[in-house]
This record gives C-alpha cells, sequence and structure tokens, in this order.
C-alpha cells in the first residue's frame, strides 16, 4: 500500500479524540432546528457510538439551552459534556450555570475578525483569550480555546495567543478552519508548525466550503493533531463541518488510527440525526448512503460476488450497512441469478432469459429493479403458461378529457389475427372488455377479480396486475404481470389467465 511508504514521515497518533459537534456546529445548518428533547435523544446515541466530546450548544443563546445541557449532564453519559461559550463573562456564566465539565471558548483572531466584526486589536484580543482561559480553569472545567478562523490569521500572532493560553491553563488548543479555505499540506504545515510551540494536545475544527473538511482533517493528525472535531452527516453552517462517519472510517482503515467509536452504530446514528433535523443524506453519501454499498455494474458485481474486496474498501457490516445488489441496465447475469438463489427461486434456461430480458428493457427505459420488483417480474415468468393459445400483436388505448376511454386490441388467437375496439369507465376497464370480446368465439371467460399494486414508491413504479378469470365450464385461473404500465400490466395478467384456461380446456379433451 502507497500509504505505508509516506506513514512512516507523518507524526500520525496511535489514537484520536472525536469531538462531536453536531448538537451545536449541525444544528447551525440552516433551516435546522432541535428541540431540547431531540437533543437528548441524540446525545444518548452519540454516547453510545463512543464520541469523546459532545459539544451541546451554546448554553448563552437561551435558557432552552441552557436546559438542555443541564439534563444531558444529568444523564450520567461517558463522554464529556461540553458547552461554547465567547470570552465573555455572560457567556462563560451561562456555560458554568449548564453544570457541563468541558468549556470551549473562543474569539476570532484573523485580520478580517479584528477590523470588521471584533474592532480590536492582537494585545485586546490575547487578554481577553487569557482571561476567558484562567476563568474556566478557576472553576475547575476542562478549557478548549480555538482561535476563530485560524487559517487565516498570522502565524506569529496565532503562535503568540496559543502559547499564552497554553500557559493560562488551557487543555487544549483548536485550530478552526472557519471557512474552509486549506488544503492538505498548508493545514499539515500549519498543525506541524504549532507542534513546535505549544505541548497540550491540538485539535482542528474544518469546514467543508471547498469540499476538503475530512482531507484536511486527516492532514492534521498526519501532522500530530490528537483531536477531531466532526459532526454526524457532516451537518454544520453553510456546506457543513467534517463527516464524523468518513473521518473515523478514514483514521481506522487507511491509517490504522483507533478511535472510541463504535463503528457498527454509524449507520443507525446517521439516520436517527437525518430523521431528526431533516436533512436527507444524498444516496451516494460516503460510508452512510444508501449506495454507499450499492452495486450495478456487471463487472462490480461479479467481481463482488466472488471476493467482496474487489469494489468494497470496507465490509458494510462494519458500519451498521448491508451490501445490495440494484438491477438495472448494467447488470449481469451472474448477479440476477446471486438474487434469485437468494430468494429461493428457480428457473430454467429460458424463463431466466426472460427475465433478464425484462430487467435490461426496464433499466434501459431508465428504471432501477429493488429486491420486491425482481421478486415480482421472477413470479410472473414462473407463472406464464407454457403454451399461449391468444398473443398480443397490437395495443392502443385512448383517453382524456371529453373522450370516452377506448381500447383497441389485436390478438392472434390459434393463428387468426382479429382486431376489436371497446369502451369502457376507464383505460383498464376498455381494454379487459375488448380482450373478452374477442376470445368470445373461443370461449366465455370473464373477469371475476382484480387486483393492482405499486411494488414500489414512485410514479416509476412497477405495477402488478393480479387476475382471476373463469369460463361457464368450470375453469378459472389467475393471470399475473408486472411491467412499469398499469393497463399493460392489466392486458398482459388477463391474457396470461386465459390461456391458461384454454389450456385447461385442452387437457380436458385429451383422451
Amino acid at each position: 500500500m502507497y500509504i505505508d511508504k509516506v506513514k512512516q514521515e507523518m507524526k500520525i497518533p496511535e489514537k484520536v479524540r472525536i469531538f462531536d459537534t453536531t448538537l451545536r456546529d449541525g444544528e447551525q445548518t440552516p433551516g435546522v432546528a432541535i428541540t431540547p428533547e431531540e437533543k437528548i435523544r441524540i446525545a444518548k446515541r452519540l454516547d453510545n457510538l463512543g464520541v469523546d466530546v459532545i459539544e451541546v450548544g451554546f448554553p448563552a443563546a437561551s435558557l432552552g439551552e441552557r436546559k438542555a445541557a443541564q439534563e444531558i449532564k444529568g444523564l450520567g453519559l461517558n463522554a464529556k459534556v461540553c458547552g461554547l461559550a465567547r470570552v465573555l463573562q455572560e457567556d462563560l456564566d451561562a456555560a458554568l450555570d449548564s453544570d457541563v465539565d468541558y468549556i470551549h471558548t473562543f474569539i476570532g483572531t484573523s485580520p478580517l475578525h479584528r477590523e470588521y466584526k471584533l474592532h480590536m486589536d492582537q494585545e485586546e484580543i490575547l487578554t481577553k483569550a487569557v482571561d476567558a482561559v484562567e476563568y474556566i480553569k478557576d472553576h475547575g472545567i476542562i478549557a478548549e480555546f480555538s482561535a476563530e478562523d485560524a487559517t487565516r490569521t498570522e502565524f506569529e500572532f496565532l503562535k503568540n495567543i496559543y502559547t499564552a493560553v497554553e500557559d493560562a491553563g488551557a487543555d487544549v488548543i483548536n485550530v478552526p478552519d472557519t471557512v474552509g479555505v486549506m488544503v492538505p499540506a498548508s493545514m499539515r504545515q500549519l498543525v506541524g508548525d504549532l507542534k513546535e510551540v505549544v505541548s497540550i494536545p491540538i485539535s482542528v475544527h474544518c469546514h467543508d466550503d471547498f469540499g476538503l473538511a475530512v482531507a484536511n482533517s486527516l492532514a492534521a493528525v498526519e501532522a500530530g493533531a490528537l483531536q477531531v472535531h466532526a459532526t454526524i452527516n457532516g451537518l454544520g453552517e453553510r456546506a457543513g463541518n467534517t463527516s464524523l462517519e468518513e473521518v473515523v472510517m478514514a483514521l481506522m482503515a487507511t491509517y490504522g488510527i483507533k478511535t472510541n467509536i463504535t463503528t457498527e452504530l454509524l449507520v443507525g446514528t446517521s439516520e436517527l440525526v437525518s430523521r431528526i433535523t431533516g436533512v436527507k443524506m444524498p444516496p451516494n453519501k460516503a460510508i452512510v448512503g444508501e449506495n454507499a454499498f450499492a452495486h450495478e455494474a456487471g463487472i462490480h458485481v461479479h467481481g463482488v460476488l466472488q471476493k467482496a474486496e474487489t469494489y468494497e474498501p470496507l465490509k458494510p457490516e462494519m458500519v451498521g450497512h448491508t451490501r445490495r445488489i440494484v438491477m438495472g441496465k448494467h447488470t449481469g447475469a451472474r448477479a440476477i441469478k446471486s438474487k434469485l438463489d437468494d430468494y429461493g427461486i428457480e428457473m430454467n434456461e429460458d424463463q431466466f432469459c426472460t427475465l433478464y430480458d425484462q430487467v435490461k428493457k426496464l433499466g434501459d427505459k431508465g428504471k432501477m429493479v429493488t429486491d420486491a420488483d425482481l421478486q415480482a417480474l421472477a413470479e410472473t415468468v414462473l407463472g406464464k403458461p407454457k403454451e399461449e393459445k391468444v398473443k398480443l400483436e397490437g395495443f392502443t388505448v385512448m383517453t382524456g378529457d371529453n373522450v370516452l376511454p377506448t381500447a383497441t386490441v389485436k390478438l392472434n388467437i390459434d393463428g387468426k389475427i382479429k382486431t376489436a375496439a371497446k369502451t369502457g369507465v376507464g383505460p383498464v376497464d376498455a381494454s379487459i372488455n375488448v380482450i373478452q370480446d374477442l376470445v368470445r368465439e373461443t370461449a366465455d371467460i370473464e373477469l371475476k377479480e382484480y387486483h393492482i399494486e405499486a411494488i414500489t414508491g414512485g410514479t416509476n413504479a412497477l405495477a402488478e396486475v393480479f387476475v382471476i378469470m373463469a369460463d361457464g365450464e368450470g375453469h378459472s385461473a389467475t393471470g399475473r404481470s408486472t411491467v412499469e404500465d398499469i393497463v399493460m400490466a392489466s392486458v398482459e395478467a388477463v391474457l396470461d389467465s386465459i390461456n391458461k384456461i384454454l389450456l385447461a380446456r385442452d387437457m380436458d379433451q385429451l383422451p
């Protein structure tokens, strides 16, 4: 592995602490508001997950924030319960009143923040930072200090303020890439330079404005950072924060670095946070997305079925996920046969070829065939009679405003072509009416039952139609069809049933 060559040059630790800020920075995701009760639910799940610190919010913001912090602290969690505070007396007191055992305090340090937000010079900012840390430590609380917008701050000032808060008793210094402007090489350089001047643990808080939050966090660890701030699903301001699930799995699987995270709980935790916040994950979201361990392409599926590692860097079970073989236009025969084996469905070669062609045709129309779709299609193929006395040669239907639903059907009945048109209360009714009329000379067969069901959700869901037809001689048969068009599914199901009845009548006439 190439990583093994470069790891020797890195200062990577054996273990990294995970500081979770889902309930603070994650809640700052536009449109997200988490109630105190929901914060408690998420905090319990985060503690089960194994995060080291839970930043529960900004106690000075509201009474609700303080009450939520107090209640979470009262749960007796294994994780440290942290409150955020500016270097202001009222903020620090609000955090202390919340009974948290960890305070994360911050002040802006970059020229932009000094000039346009704070209207303070370097000396004033440094003094306030030191005073805040000393105040926290006077109360026997763990203190973490962040130089907000550190990555756009002059290094000399950054070095001065971090060494000053270390001297004041800070337990951890945090390096926020507040607007996500770093690249891995510069983050590695910055953390490495800070390691030369401070001896307390270095933490990083990266934002994803350029999609580099995880990469920058990993680069910081490569330079010796011992803690990473992260959120579940990468929630946070603007483009979000470092994704906890991504950075944890990269640390573990790629670098061999330990964390306290129980990785099997990642997907479940992701889903809980997604439900509570209302922020749905894109299907291609790394680690926890619906498609993170899904395969469609025939070459990939073949490889995965032989040896999962050919196209999977992780076992899905490691993160609480499951592997999915998705059926579509890229799906190979091996994948479909593997699925059929899972369902216990046996087919002969002709039946399988019919099923395979149906899956490919649906894929060409842009349809993804789900497990439920495949089973329904397979049942339809298996249920088809060996011989078809009645075959569909052509079919059109017309319906709409001020138009009586009309179906025109062309059938091949024992080698004779017959065509007719009929109306009905709807396109399905019209279609069944004309089919019954066309076969009446051969057999008087009537519809007894009709059921329809969408296999999966969505307007492009496959429709499964189930019918029971009967003649006047005591023969009845079920018919089934599964296609994406409800009217066509109804036509095919009716013809399926009719052919079964005609086959039964022929069997009765055998000597």
